[in-house]
């Protein structure tokens, strides 16, 4: 097929894909039901905050806090059946607005399709932030820069998005063994990440960054790389309502969406999404991941990364970098400021 036909087909078939997603999504909106419904509450300016979980109560005072203070001024979550007071936390808070879904997760695309509904009820014309609990967005200046002036310079500039790699920090010594309170800065307890052992690959038919590597490439899936997690995420986007991940964050459609990096070797922006997700309890959560078998397509292809984190490796080695904040990733390359001075 000539290259045109082959572009033209290409567009043609993720243009009713992403119409499958949205449908999908209107039809799991059913399996939604609210809990604490503050909605009329977000005002046009508002920058929203999207997220499924389950039993984050230990997480969520930081990951509140951390995203109040980059200015989100509203969050609008999904509790996946939690049973460690994650909802009632949840719903007292003002800026909150909370639904239970009462469906599998696995079955709604792991949570993409509620997401995607309360999207595009209420995301339409917002700048909306779509995060994993276990995540912390940063950006150059983050400290001394909100989200307002993040987003309006990407306006200005033309960018519709912003990119941000997954960085997985970890402890040193045994998974487990460390001491975490709720509200406590996780980086405090997780302090070191691997910087150099990255893969990056473009996928041709949704023009995405593949990203695989880190410590979880290095300690879980080193006899079998291709296996190992994707880093590379889009999870800041300016949102329509035809808009609709296609698995979870890392890819979206339109496809136009997920081109945000410069193919002519300048420096496109670009964030990083702290991967908390070795704090101590992640040793437990494993043992429940396994037996729900609800955070993979294929689970049993995934036996021995639980096993492994199971069995509470020291994941440090000599190779491994203390985390020192944004100038550092910058500098090794892991984010950018793109021109924002």
């Amino acid at each position: 097929m000539a290259p045109r036909l082959s572009g033209l087909w290409s567009a043609y078939r993720l243009r009713w894909r992403r119409r499958g997603l949205l449908w999908r999504a209107f039809r799991k909106r059913r399996e939604l039901s609210a809990v604490a419904d503050r909605t009329h509450k977000i005002d046009a300016g508002a920058i929203l905050c999207f997220s499924t979980l389950r039993n984050e109560a230990l997480r969520l005072p930081w990951f509140l806090d951390h995203h109040r203070r980059l200015g989100v001024t509203h969050f609008l979550m999904v509790d996946n059946g939690s049973d460690d007071g994650t909802a009632a936390l949840l719903a007292d808070q003002p800026d909150v607005s909370l639904w239970s879904g009462r469906a599998g997760y696995k079955a709604a695309r792991f949570g993409a399709d509620w997401l995607t509904w309360l999207q595009i009820r209420h995301g339409h014309g917002h700048w909306c932030l779509t995060l994993d609990a276990d995540e912390m967005l940063i950006y150059p200046y983050w400290e001394t820069r909100d989200l307002r002036a993040l987003t309006t310079w990407l306006e200005e500039t033309g960018h519709d998005a912003l990119p941000a790699m997954m960085l997985d920090l970890y402890p040193r010594g045994p998974l487990g063994q460390q001491n975490y309170l709720p509200g406590q800065d996780p980086t405090e307890v997780l302090g070191w990440f691997d910087g150099g052992n990255l893969t990056i690959a473009l996928q041709q038919e949704l023009w995405t960054l593949w990203i695989q590597g880190g410590v979880r490439g290095r300690a879980f899936f080193a006899d079998a790389p291709r296996r190992a997690p994707t880093l590379g995420k889009t999870p800041l986007v300016r949102w329509n309502r035809r808009y609709a991940y296609v698995n979870s964050t890392h890819a979206i459609l339109p496809r136009r969406l997920n081109r945000v990096y410069d193919g002519a070797g300048g420096e496109a922006p670009s964030g990083i999404l702290l991967h908390t997700k070795f704090l101590p309890a992640i040793v437990e959560r494993a043992r429940d991941e396994r037996a729900r078998r609800e955070h993979f397509h294929d689970a049993t292809l995934y036996e021995d990364y639980y096993a492994s984190v199971i069995d509470a490796p020291d994941l440090w080695c000599p190779q491994s970098k203390a985390y020192r904040g944004w100038r550092q990733l910058e500098a090794l390359g892991l984010m950018s400021r793109g021109g924002w001075i």
